[in-house]
């Protein structure tokens, strides 16, 4: 990843001129409108044990089931063959795994699982790649506890509990069960960002073009921003007034490359009626990003969406449309301030690797030695150098185990897979132009701002 100065914080992986962008897109859910994460998740994991047990016939005791907002973290795969949770690193290789809550330990990972690199296409793999989809890991976890112990002849199988667990959680979403949740406390669940809302209005003086391209519904869309735009706007009467186009229930990614029309919908009360016209500004549902480029007359290097879904918003949206992407990825926040906070400890590791690769370079030059000189005389001398090297193992060691108390106790950083990138991080890499961990820290910047990304050495360039 390119990082920029520590007083900055939005991260460029490919060069961007914010000046030549006319369009501004937003997501709404966790972008333009933040949520109170822990909160909502544990809302939801509550939600999907109810569910299980109301509407899949699953044993009443799973609800006594608690809600741990640590366990689990983006970026991992659920192997619903095995029961369970997955760590990879950018090339797909498991680094670390639990069994429900269980952590797999090395030996037994490489048994179950041997050098197989992780093939997401899969369908037994799920990926948790969204802030929503937290709950489904936990609930998973815990639910393969159970099966493993006294509920086992009451609860299916691994597979199966994966699928019913989306399942319910898919169906909370669409019978308004956690929508309803939302709208009924605005307050427990809703973070409201005046910063974001006068960056918006700073992007309009500079005659940017804004867009919301949301899978939620009108009147759910009208209740947030009512909430949580309209009180900080200055320059505009309402939101309606603010964003040029606001599209509603798009089905993303669909709305990336099918050929969907749009439906034009009345803001006073809510009423949709066909439209075959070219768009003009105003609020719609579904439709496609081909004909919303070319009604306007717009390159994809002319418009900049913002989501938080690497899959949903990034991933297709960069495959079929070529438009230009941000990505917010909230938990950035915490993970470059404990960055800070074990540097002196990254410190230290790095010096010691430095010391114990050198021992190894005597190491692998004595012993070389010995073997063509084809006599032993070398050999105390060779377990000399290994007694230093395991000295500094045990050393090494125990400052990445201090390291790692400073993320997630069970699966680390969220962008690093020990010294490796993570999958997730190696997905925000090939999919996300820039990535930020609010949109406010992308709205503080001047919309004339050029991002440059810096230029990465290749492994032959680092020596």
């Amino acid at each position: 990843m390119i990082r920029m100065s520590n007083a900055e914080r939005v991260y460029v992986n490919r060069t961007l001129n914010l000046k030549k962008i006319k369009y501004v897109g937003l997501d709404m859910d966790h972008t333009l409108i933040r949520y109170n994460a822990e909160n909502f998740e544990a809302f939801a994991h509550k939600t999907i044990l109810e569910k299980l047990v109301n509407d899949k016939g699953y044993p009443v005791i799973i609800k006594n089931q608690t809600f741990d907002f640590e366990m689990a973290i983006r970026g991992l795969v659920i192997d619903s063959r095995h029961g369970n949770i997955l760590k990879l690193n950018r090339y797909g290789a498991i680094r670390v795994s639990y069994h429900g809550t269980r952590k797999i330990d090395y030996s037994e990972q490489q048994k179950l699982y041997k050098n197989t690199y992780i093939d997401l296409s899969d369908p037994k793999y799920k990926p948790i790649d969204t802030s929503f989809s937290l709950s489904v890991a936990s609930t998973y976890a815990q639910l393969v506890d159970l099966k493993d112990g006294k509920e086992s002849k009451t609860l299916p199988g691994y597979d199966i509990l994966a699928s019913d667990v989306l399942e319910v959680l898919d169906i909370a979403h669409k019978d308004e069960t956690l929508k309803s949740e939302v709208r009924n406390d605005l307050s427990r669940y809703i973070i409201k960002d005046q910063k974001a809302v006068e960056g918006l209005e700073r992007m309009k003086l500079h005659d940017k073009k804004l867009f919301i391209l949301t899978n939620s519904d009108f009147f759910y869309t009208k209740l947030l921003l009512d909430y949580a735009i309209n009180p900080y706007l200055k320059n505009h009467d309402s939101w309606q007034e603010l964003f040029d186009f606001v599209i509603t229930s798009a089905m993303k990614p669909r709305f990336f490359n099918d050929k969907l029309k749009f439906l034009k919908i009345n803001p006073t009360d809510g009423t949709m009626m066909n439209f075959e016209e070219k768009l003009k500004p105003g609020i719609y549902q579904g439709g496609c990003a081909n004909t919303f480029s070319e009604d306007l007359g717009l390159s994809g290097d002319e418009i900049l969406y913002v989501g938080d879904h690497i899959y949903g918003d990034i991933l297709r949206l960069k495959k079929d449309q070529a438009w230009r992407t941000g990505l917010v990825v909230e938990e950035l926040d915490h993970e470059v301030a404990q960055n800070q906070k074990a540097q002196p400890l990254q410190t230290q590791i790095d010096e010691m690797m430095a010391e114990k690769e050198k021992l190894e370079d005597q190491f692998v030059a004595r012993s070389t030695k010995t073997v063509e000189a084809h006599h032993s005389n070398g050999q105390g001398g060779l377990s000399k150098i290994q007694d230093k090297i395991s000295e500094l193992d045990t050393k090494i060691a125990t400052l990445i185990h201090s390291q790692q108390t400073l993320y997630n106790h069970r699966w680390g950083r969220l962008f690093r897979a020990g010294n490796e990138e993570s999958y997730f991080a190696h997905q925000v890499d090939r999919f996300a132009c820039i990535y930020m961990p609010y949109l406010t820290d992308l709205l503080e910047y001047s919309p004339r701002t050029y991002f440059r990304a810096k230029r990465r050495p290749l492994a032959h360039e680092m020596n």
